[in-house]
């Protein structure tokens, strides 16, 4: 599951035209950026989050990454770290 400030509209489009195959939520608030501390970004008038992997379990955030760079090797590295936890 994602989550980004844009609002669900922008989501939709975002998400048909890259093909995202997984949920994408709207805090266009930023009510769970604020909650957590979340490390945001302005662009263009607008404030958005920082990439980044919040690995839960049991209502808990067990694990963070951050900064995420390259995030084409994100899915790898939270893969590697969840095979270690097993």
């Amino acid at each position: 599951m994602g989550i980004s400030a844009q609002s669900p509209a922008e989501q939709r489009e975002f998400v048909a035209r890259e093909q995202i195959p997984f949920p994408l939520l709207s805090d266009s608030d930023l009510r769970l950026a604020a909650a957590l501390r979340l490390p945001t970004f302005e662009v263009a008038g607008m404030t958005l989050y920082r990439r980044l992997t919040l690995v839960a379990e049991r209502c808990a955030i067990v694990k963070v990454f951050y900064p995420v760079f390259p995030p084409d090797r994100d899915a790898t590295a939270v893969l590697a770290w969840l095979a270690e936890m097993t």
